[in-house]
Protein backbone atom coordinates (compact mmCIF):
# COMPACT_ATOMS: atom_id res chain seq x y z
CA UNK A 1 0.00 0.00 0.00
CA UNK A 2 1.24 3.46 -0.79
CA UNK A 3 1.66 5.61 2.28
CA UNK A 4 0.31 8.70 0.53
CA UNK A 5 -2.30 9.04 -2.16
CA UNK A 6 -1.10 9.58 -5.69
CA UNK A 7 -2.92 12.26 -7.65
CA UNK A 8 -4.00 10.76 -10.96
CA UNK A 9 -5.20 13.17 -13.62
CA UNK A 10 -4.51 11.25 -16.84
CA UNK A 11 -6.32 8.42 -18.51
CA UNK A 12 -3.99 5.57 -17.54
CA UNK A 13 -5.24 2.68 -15.40
CA UNK A 14 -5.31 3.45 -11.69
CA UNK A 15 -2.10 2.65 -9.82
CA UNK A 16 -1.87 -0.01 -7.16
CA UNK A 17 -2.68 1.17 -3.66
CA UNK A 18 -4.25 4.50 -2.81
CA UNK A 19 -4.78 7.27 -5.31
CA UNK A 20 -6.77 10.44 -5.83
CA UNK A 21 -8.43 10.81 -9.21
CA UNK A 22 -9.50 14.30 -10.18
CA UNK A 23 -12.23 14.38 -12.82
CA UNK A 24 -14.68 16.89 -14.22
CA UNK A 25 -18.19 16.25 -15.46
CA UNK A 26 -19.33 19.34 -17.33
CA UNK A 27 -18.80 22.21 -14.92
CA UNK A 28 -18.59 19.97 -11.86
CA UNK A 29 -15.13 18.88 -10.63
CA UNK A 30 -15.01 15.78 -8.44
CA UNK A 31 -12.44 13.94 -6.39
CA UNK A 32 -12.46 10.14 -6.43
CA UNK A 33 -10.49 8.43 -3.68
CA UNK A 34 -9.49 4.97 -4.87
CA UNK A 35 -7.70 1.85 -3.72
CA UNK A 36 -6.52 -0.99 -5.95
CA UNK A 37 -5.20 -4.26 -4.47
CA UNK A 38 -1.74 -5.36 -5.56
CA UNK A 39 -3.04 -8.46 -7.33
CA UNK A 40 -6.13 -6.81 -8.85
CA UNK A 41 -7.00 -8.24 -12.26
CA UNK A 42 -10.58 -9.16 -13.08
CA UNK A 43 -12.37 -8.07 -9.90
CA UNK A 44 -15.33 -5.71 -9.58
CA UNK A 45 -15.47 -2.05 -8.67
CA UNK A 46 -17.17 -1.21 -5.38
CA UNK A 47 -18.29 2.41 -5.20
CA UNK A 48 -18.40 3.58 -1.57
CA UNK A 49 -20.50 6.57 -0.49
CA UNK A 50 -19.71 8.67 2.58
CA UNK A 51 -22.15 10.11 5.09
CA UNK A 52 -22.89 13.64 6.28
CA UNK A 53 -19.27 14.33 7.28
CA UNK A 54 -18.28 14.23 3.58
CA UNK A 55 -15.21 12.19 4.53
CA UNK A 56 -14.65 10.28 1.30
CA UNK A 57 -10.92 9.83 1.91
CA UNK A 58 -11.60 8.23 5.29
CA UNK A 59 -14.22 5.96 3.73
CA UNK A 60 -11.66 4.88 1.11
CA UNK A 61 -9.09 4.17 3.80
CA UNK A 62 -11.63 2.22 5.84
CA UNK A 63 -12.56 0.15 2.76
CA UNK A 64 -9.07 -1.26 2.21
CA UNK A 65 -9.90 -4.45 4.12
CA UNK A 66 -13.07 -4.87 2.04
CA UNK A 67 -11.04 -4.29 -1.13
CA UNK A 68 -8.48 -6.93 -0.24
CA UNK A 69 -11.16 -9.36 0.90
CA UNK A 70 -13.10 -9.22 -2.36
CA UNK A 71 -10.17 -8.33 -4.65
CA UNK A 72 -12.15 -5.28 -5.69
CA UNK A 73 -11.28 -1.79 -6.83
CA UNK A 74 -12.62 0.78 -4.36
CA UNK A 75 -13.86 4.16 -5.58
CA UNK A 76 -15.08 6.65 -2.95
CA UNK A 77 -16.41 9.84 -4.59
CA UNK A 78 -16.47 13.09 -2.65
CA UNK A 79 -19.82 14.88 -2.83
CA UNK A 80 -18.81 18.17 -1.26
CA UNK A 81 -21.47 20.01 0.71
CA UNK A 82 -21.20 23.25 -1.25
CA UNK A 83 -22.06 21.57 -4.54
CA UNK A 84 -24.18 18.73 -3.14
CA UNK A 85 -26.12 19.89 -0.06
CA UNK A 86 -28.53 17.48 1.61
CA UNK A 87 -31.35 17.86 -0.96
CA UNK A 88 -28.88 17.04 -3.75
CA UNK A 89 -26.93 14.31 -1.97
CA UNK A 90 -29.01 12.34 0.50
CA UNK A 91 -32.25 13.12 -1.36
CA UNK A 92 -30.78 12.71 -4.82
CA UNK A 93 -31.45 16.14 -6.29
CA UNK A 94 -34.84 15.00 -7.56
CA UNK A 95 -36.60 18.17 -6.42
CA UNK A 96 -35.48 21.78 -6.20
CA UNK A 97 -37.71 24.36 -4.54
CA UNK A 98 -40.56 21.88 -4.70
CA UNK A 99 -40.24 21.27 -8.44
CA UNK A 100 -38.72 18.33 -10.29
CA UNK A 101 -35.29 18.90 -11.78
CA UNK A 102 -34.32 17.53 -15.22
CA UNK A 103 -33.41 13.86 -14.94
CA UNK A 104 -29.87 14.44 -16.22
CA UNK A 105 -29.29 16.65 -13.17
CA UNK A 106 -30.24 13.96 -10.65
CA UNK A 107 -27.24 13.24 -8.47
CA UNK A 108 -27.50 9.50 -8.97
CA UNK A 109 -26.43 10.03 -12.58
CA UNK A 110 -22.93 10.70 -11.25
CA UNK A 111 -22.77 7.00 -10.42
CA UNK A 112 -23.04 6.22 -14.13
CA UNK A 113 -20.58 8.95 -15.10
CA UNK A 114 -18.01 7.83 -12.55
CA UNK A 115 -18.17 4.12 -13.37
CA UNK A 116 -17.95 4.89 -17.08
CA UNK A 117 -14.74 6.84 -16.43
CA UNK A 118 -13.27 4.10 -14.22
CA UNK A 119 -14.10 1.39 -16.75
CA UNK A 120 -12.52 3.47 -19.51
CA UNK A 121 -9.31 3.94 -17.54
CA UNK A 122 -9.15 0.26 -16.67
CA UNK A 123 -10.01 -0.84 -20.21
CA UNK A 124 -12.84 -3.01 -18.90
CA UNK A 125 -16.24 -1.77 -20.14
CA UNK A 126 -18.00 -4.72 -18.52
CA UNK A 127 -16.37 -4.40 -15.09
CA UNK A 128 -19.04 -5.44 -12.52
CA UNK A 129 -20.31 -2.60 -10.33
CA UNK A 130 -21.46 -2.69 -6.71
CA UNK A 131 -22.66 0.26 -4.63
CA UNK A 132 -22.51 0.62 -0.85
CA UNK A 133 -23.31 3.73 1.16
CA UNK A 134 -23.39 4.19 4.90
CA UNK A 135 -25.65 6.58 6.83
CA UNK A 136 -26.14 9.61 4.55
CA UNK A 137 -24.55 7.58 1.77
CA UNK A 138 -27.14 4.89 2.41
CA UNK A 139 -29.86 7.47 1.94
CA UNK A 140 -28.26 8.51 -1.34
CA UNK A 141 -28.14 5.01 -2.80
CA UNK A 142 -31.76 4.37 -1.80
CA UNK A 143 -33.06 7.41 -3.70
CA UNK A 144 -30.71 6.60 -6.56
CA UNK A 145 -32.12 3.09 -6.82
CA UNK A 146 -35.64 4.52 -7.09
CA UNK A 147 -34.99 7.04 -9.85
CA UNK A 148 -31.73 6.36 -11.69
CA UNK A 149 -31.02 3.27 -13.74
CA UNK A 150 -27.59 1.77 -13.08
CA UNK A 151 -26.11 -1.61 -13.91
CA UNK A 152 -25.07 -2.24 -10.31
CA UNK A 153 -25.18 -5.90 -9.33
CA UNK A 154 -26.18 -4.92 -5.80
CA UNK A 155 -26.99 -1.61 -4.09
CA UNK A 156 -26.34 -1.65 -0.33
CA UNK A 157 -27.82 0.95 2.02
CA UNK A 158 -26.03 0.53 5.34
CA UNK A 159 -27.62 2.12 8.41
CA UNK A 160 -29.41 4.97 6.60
CA UNK A 161 -31.17 7.52 8.77
CA UNK A 162 -34.31 7.69 6.63
CA UNK A 163 -35.82 5.63 3.83
CA UNK A 164 -37.97 6.10 0.76
CA UNK A 165 -41.09 4.08 1.53
CA UNK A 166 -43.03 2.75 -1.50
CA UNK A 167 -46.10 4.82 -0.72
CA UNK A 168 -48.00 7.77 -2.13
CA UNK A 169 -49.26 8.75 1.33
CA UNK A 170 -45.94 10.25 2.56
CA UNK A 171 -44.22 13.24 1.01
CA UNK A 172 -40.90 12.89 -0.78
CA UNK A 173 -38.15 12.20 0.29
CA UNK A 174 -39.88 9.82 2.73
CA UNK A 175 -42.46 8.60 0.19
CA UNK A 176 -43.57 9.45 -3.34
CA UNK A 177 -46.29 11.99 -2.62
CA UNK A 178 -45.60 15.47 -3.92
CA UNK A 179 -43.54 14.29 -6.86
CA UNK A 180 -44.71 14.94 -10.43
CA UNK A 181 -47.26 12.37 -11.56
CA UNK A 182 -44.77 10.62 -13.83
CA UNK A 183 -42.45 9.98 -10.87
CA UNK A 184 -45.04 8.25 -8.70
CA UNK A 185 -46.70 5.88 -11.14
CA UNK A 186 -47.16 2.17 -10.56
CA UNK A 187 -44.44 1.63 -13.16
CA UNK A 188 -42.02 3.67 -11.06
CA UNK A 189 -42.94 1.91 -7.81
CA UNK A 190 -42.74 -1.51 -9.45
CA UNK A 191 -39.26 -0.73 -10.79
CA UNK A 192 -38.12 0.52 -7.38
CA UNK A 193 -39.26 -2.63 -5.61
CA UNK A 194 -37.52 -4.80 -8.19
CA UNK A 195 -34.15 -3.12 -7.63
CA UNK A 196 -31.27 -5.22 -6.19
CA UNK A 197 -31.37 -3.16 -2.99
CA UNK A 198 -29.99 -4.49 0.29
CA UNK A 199 -30.97 -2.79 3.54
CA UNK A 200 -27.99 -3.59 5.75
CA UNK A 201 -28.44 -2.83 9.45
CA UNK A 202 -26.42 -3.05 12.65
CA UNK A 203 -28.46 -4.29 15.60
CA UNK A 204 -26.86 -1.75 17.96
CA UNK A 205 -27.55 1.25 15.71
CA UNK A 206 -30.17 2.48 18.13
CA UNK A 207 -28.67 5.75 19.37
CA UNK A 208 -30.64 8.89 18.58
CA UNK A 209 -27.56 10.99 17.88
CA UNK A 210 -27.22 14.54 16.60
CA UNK A 211 -27.26 13.42 12.96
CA UNK A 212 -30.51 11.44 13.11
CA UNK A 213 -33.45 13.11 11.37
CA UNK A 214 -36.12 13.59 14.05
CA UNK A 215 -38.65 15.53 11.99
CA UNK A 216 -42.22 14.26 12.14
CA UNK A 217 -42.13 12.38 8.79
CA UNK A 218 -38.86 10.71 9.75
CA UNK A 219 -40.20 9.71 13.18
CA UNK A 220 -43.12 7.96 11.48
CA UNK A 221 -40.58 5.54 10.00
CA UNK A 222 -39.33 4.52 13.45
CA UNK A 223 -37.37 5.84 16.41
CA UNK A 224 -33.95 4.44 15.48
CA UNK A 225 -32.06 3.63 12.30
CA UNK A 226 -32.34 -0.07 13.09
CA UNK A 227 -36.10 0.18 13.50
CA UNK A 228 -36.57 2.37 10.42
CA UNK A 229 -34.65 -0.04 8.20
CA UNK A 230 -36.71 -3.02 9.28
CA UNK A 231 -39.94 -1.08 8.81
CA UNK A 232 -38.91 0.06 5.33
CA UNK A 233 -38.07 -3.48 4.26
CA UNK A 234 -41.36 -4.83 5.64
CA UNK A 235 -43.32 -2.08 3.90
CA UNK A 236 -41.61 -2.82 0.59
CA UNK A 237 -42.15 -6.56 0.87
CA UNK A 238 -45.83 -6.16 1.80
CA UNK A 239 -46.46 -3.68 -1.04
CA UNK A 240 -44.85 -5.99 -3.62
CA UNK A 241 -46.67 -9.08 -2.35
CA UNK A 242 -50.06 -7.38 -2.38
CA UNK A 243 -49.58 -6.45 -6.03
CA UNK A 244 -47.72 -9.64 -6.95
CA UNK A 245 -44.79 -7.60 -8.19
CA UNK A 246 -41.15 -8.77 -8.33
CA UNK A 247 -39.31 -7.91 -5.13
CA UNK A 248 -35.54 -7.53 -5.37
CA UNK A 249 -34.81 -6.15 -1.91
CA UNK A 250 -33.14 -8.10 0.88
CA UNK A 251 -32.57 -7.41 4.56
CA UNK A 252 -29.19 -8.26 6.09
CA UNK A 253 -28.48 -7.81 9.80
CA UNK A 254 -25.02 -7.37 11.34
CA UNK A 255 -25.23 -8.41 15.02
CA UNK A 256 -23.76 -6.16 17.72
CA UNK A 257 -22.71 -3.36 15.35
CA UNK A 258 -23.52 0.26 16.08
CA UNK A 259 -23.49 3.26 13.68
CA UNK A 260 -19.99 2.53 12.40
CA UNK A 261 -19.20 2.24 8.70
CA UNK A 262 -15.86 0.49 9.20
CA UNK A 263 -17.37 -2.28 11.29
CA UNK A 264 -20.25 -2.67 8.84
CA UNK A 265 -17.88 -2.91 5.85
CA UNK A 266 -15.59 -5.39 7.59
CA UNK A 267 -18.32 -7.58 9.09
CA UNK A 268 -18.74 -11.09 7.70
CA UNK A 269 -22.32 -10.20 6.71
CA UNK A 270 -21.06 -7.58 4.25
CA UNK A 271 -20.40 -10.32 1.68
CA UNK A 272 -24.03 -11.37 2.00
CA UNK A 273 -25.21 -7.78 1.70
CA UNK A 274 -23.19 -7.20 -1.47
CA UNK A 275 -23.67 -10.74 -2.77
CA UNK A 276 -19.99 -11.00 -3.59
CA UNK A 277 -18.13 -14.27 -3.19
CA UNK A 278 -14.69 -14.04 -1.64
CA UNK A 279 -12.09 -15.25 -4.18
CA UNK A 280 -10.22 -18.38 -3.24
CA UNK A 281 -6.64 -17.76 -2.20
CA UNK A 282 -3.91 -19.83 -3.80
CA UNK A 283 -2.26 -22.23 -1.39
CA UNK A 284 1.31 -21.32 -0.42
Amino acid sequence: MLLASLIVTGADPLPTGKSLVEVRFGEVPMKLYTYKPKDFSDGPVIMVFHGVLRNAEEYRDDSVEMSERFRALIVAPLFDEATFPKPKYQFGGILKNGKATPSDEWTGEYVNRIVKEIRRREGRPEMPLYLIGHSGGGQFVIRTSAFVGTDAKRIVAANPGTHLFPTRTADFPFGFRGLPDELQTDVRLKSYLAQPLTIYLGTKDIERDEYLDVTDPAELQGKTRFERGQNAFSAGKKFAEERQWPFGWKLVIAPDIEHDHTKMFNHSRCAEALEIAEPRRARP
